[in-house]
This record gives C-alpha cells, structure tokens and sequence, in this order.
C-alpha cells in the first residue's frame, strides 16, 4: 500500500486515553500509515494500541528517540509527529498535502487546548503567534516535514528535552515554516495538574534557559522532576 503521510506517535504509560485518541485517527488509516512507538510503557499500552496502528514499535524512552525510531519505519515521504493527547484537525492531511505542494519543507499547525477556561485561549494564542513570528515550533503544535527535510537536519536531536525547539531551529535553515491556522487541539491535563502559572513560569524559564545554552538533559530533570 501506498501512505500518503506517515504518523508517528510517541507513548509512555498513556493506557487511560490511548483508545479513544487513537479511535479518532481510524478514519486515516486508507491514506496514512499510523506508528506508535512506545517508550517503555509500564501498562497496557502497545498492547491497546496494536489494532489501532499499522505497527507498534518497541523503543527507548525518550521522545526524540521514539520520533526517531518511528521516522525509521515510517513508509511515506511525508512525517507527522503527533502527541498521545492531540487531536488533529478533520482537514489535516489535505491542508499538509496542499503545504507540500506548495513548495514548503515543513510546517505545523496552530494549537488549542481541550479547556474552555479563558485563560487557556490566551496560552494557546501566545502560542501560537510567538510561534509564527519566530518559526519555531514545539511538539504541541504537531510538526510535519518531508523526509528529506527530516534526514537533512538529521532527525531529532536525541536530547532530553527542547528537541522539538531545538529541531525547529535546524529545518528554519532549509526554508520557512507553513504555520497553518487550522488547530490541532491538545489536553490542558499537564497545565492543571501542576498549576497554571507555575507550569507557565516553569516553561518559560526552562525555554530561557536553554537559548542560553543550558544543558537540556539538566533542563528535563527540572521539568520532568517536578511531575
């Protein structure tokens, strides 16, 4: 079979939600090919999601590594990272699809949070227009890209955390990013569970930190710490 666009979605211990997430992808399944790279997982992750994919890959834990390992296997020449708790938009594949075509190398789309509070509308468009103004992107915002593009920068940097950032920076020198307004839609879970403004003030001295040259595996114990 012929996949228009390879998905590739990095999981650990994401047994609770990974059903109905990965339910909402099956509608895909004739024009992409999904892989779900688990990291490790300590329930029944790969296992709930086997039906769900075309393949579940056993990896190393680690988001880098996981996208890596799934860009490995992927079929397609077109990559979509997408998070456990994203929900891609029903027009996804065509708007990444007509991105391609039109000439651009990479892109990501706007982000939404799954809370209807306020205060999330005003995250979620920080986000996304910091991001427009600076062509970086972050894991949230569901970054997509040629498979040259991606074997060009040479994958994910296999860090503990900001590669996304950090892979951002690199395919900026191949071209500009196609930021497309249409919204994936991400869980608020992380934000609300550790507290909105100090998860806000954490993410921003973190991002701070590391365009001062902080050690990202030093910058993941601070974050992942924390939880």
């Amino acid at each position: 079979m012929t996949y228009h666009i390879s998905i590739v979605i990095p999981v650990l211990n994401e047994a609770g939600q990974l059903s109905a997430k990965l339910q909402a992808l099956q509608g895909l399944r004739d024009r992409c090919q999904l892989l779900l790279v688990d990291g490790g997982s300590h329930d029944e992750s790969p296992e709930i999601a086997k039906p769900l994919v075309d393949k579940v890959i056993l990896g190393s834990r680690g988001r880098a590594l996981q996208m890596n390992a799934g860009a490995l296997q992927a079929d397609a020449e077109v990559l979509l990272f997408v998070h456990a708790d994203t929900r891609l938009p029903d027009n996804a594949i065509d708007l990444i699809s007509q991105a391609m075509a039109e000439g651009f190398q990479w892109g990501r789309f706007d982000v939404a949070f799954d809370s209807p509070k306020p205060v999330f509308k005003l995250i979620a468009f920080m986000m996304n227009q910091r991001s427009r103004l600076t062509g970086i992107a972050t894991g949230d915002q569901a970054l997509f890209m040629s498979r040259p593009a991606f074997a060009a920068v040479g994958g994910f940097p296999e860090i503990a955390l900001m590669e996304d950032i950090a892979l951002s920076g690199k395919l900026k020198k191949l071209g500009k990013p196609r930021c497309l307004k249409a919204k994936v839609q991400t869980s608020a879970r992380r934000w609300q569970q550790h507290g909105l403004f100090k998860t806000i003030l954490l993410m921003w001295r973190l991002r701070l930190a590391y365009f001062f040259g902080a050690d990202p595996n030093d910058l993941a114990i601070s974050y992942y710490g924390r939880r």
